[in-house]
């Protein structure tokens, strides 16, 4: 019996040790994040003081800081922290449901497939602002679903689905290229400032629609985290738990779709966002802990500061896309040849 005590008190220990650790990285994520805010409202062509900022904030005009600040560097900074939590979210929706890392929207052919109805919105028919939006909205959602029904084979297989995803993405790009290569020069211009993911030019008017998918899909999916842990354990275990499979798929599905569709429409389809947010929140959640508000803060973390890297603190002015690009491309490989040298062991 004192045994047993014993034993029971240790496991109570080491959980709340986890826990303190688990809090106190996400405390670090948040501080990060204000951090990251901060110096995107205050650094620009002209220097703002924390003061001027916070006059700024509260209403008060200030002359030379309340126009970059509240008609530039906010919409920025807001626009940045939402589209990151869309794709953080988004694709740890995916990793999480089909038990890979490789599924994540911009490897399986998601965001390929609204950059390419994009890209001919904006080349073809000449069409700018929020049509280029709707289009690419409409674009990712169909191809989410033509992914889904070719990889459908008496169930969805995690392997399959990202085999066809990767050649239907193939597909895609070279549809772009084929696009781009006949685009006069001043649309090709617009179509490959939205290709390679940026928030130059962000207004709150842009963040608004990224704001509510992320408040109606982001809430569900948090409401529904319980039976997304549970299907992390595989399809049978989940079932015996009581999970009803089809229609939580469906939804969780959707719901990801949903908001990496939104956020690719505003922002373009900012590379690797998505792929390495899961990962990363996995390893600060822990086992057993939901991924998803780590996953979103990750996110959020990766697009703020890299927005900020590729304005202020490289040679030239570069959008987010370029520095996520360069971010999360060693990352694929390393994962990639990880995955090899698992298969080869015996």
């Amino acid at each position: 019996m004192i045994v047993h005590t014993e034993t029971t008190a240790w496991i109570a220990a080491l959980r709340g040790a986890r826990r303190k650790a688990r809090l106190r990285l996400v405390g670090v994520i948040m501080a990060l994040l204000a951090i990251g805010i901060g110096l995107t409202l205050v650094t620009g062509p002209t220097m703002t003081t924390p003061s001027e900022l916070m006059r700024v904030l509260a209403g008060h005009d200030v002359p030379g800081a309340s126009f970059a600040v509240r008609e530039l560097r906010l919409p920025r900074a807001t626009l940045s922290i939402l589209t990151g939590m869309s794709f953080g979210l988004g694709g740890v929706i995916f990793q999480t449901l089909l038990r890979n890392p490789l599924a994540s929207p911009d490897i399986i052919g998601i965001s390929a497939g609204s950059s390419a109805a994009a890209v001919f919105a904006i080349v073809v028919l000449g069409w700018s602002g929020a049509a280029v939006s709707v289009t690419a909205i409409i674009a990712g959602l169909a191809v989410a679903l033509l992914i889904y029904l070719l990889a459908w084979r008496d169930g969805v297989s995690g392997a399959r689905l990202i085999l066809i995803g990767i050649g239907l993405s193939a597909m895609l790009d070279s549809m772009i290229a084929f696009v781009l290569s006949r685009a006069p020069a001043w649309t090709m211009q617009d179509a490959l400032r939205w290709l390679t993911g940026s928030v130059n030019g962000a207004t709150l008017d842009e963040a608004l629609p990224v704001f509510l998918s992320l408040a109606v899909f982001g809430g569900l999916l948090l409401a529904r985290r319980g039976n997304l842990e549970a299907m992390r354990l595989g399809d049978d275990t989940a079932a015996a738990l009581g999970v009803p499979l089809a229609r939580e798929k469906v939804l969780a599905v959707m719901s990801a779709v949903g908001l990496i569709a939104v956020a690719t429409a505003v922002s373009g389809p900012v590379a690797f966002v998505a792929f390495l947010s899961g990962p990363i929140a996995k390893r600060i959640a822990g086992p057993g802990r939901s991924p998803l508000i780590p996953a979103a803060l990750i996110g959020a973390l990766l697009m703020l500061l890299g927005d900020y890297t590729g304005q202020h603190l490289l040679a030239g002015r570069y959008p987010v896309g370029v520095v996520t690009g360069a971010l999360g491309a060693p990352y694929l490989i390393f994962l990639i040849i990880r995955s090899n040298r698992a298969e080869r062991e015996p």
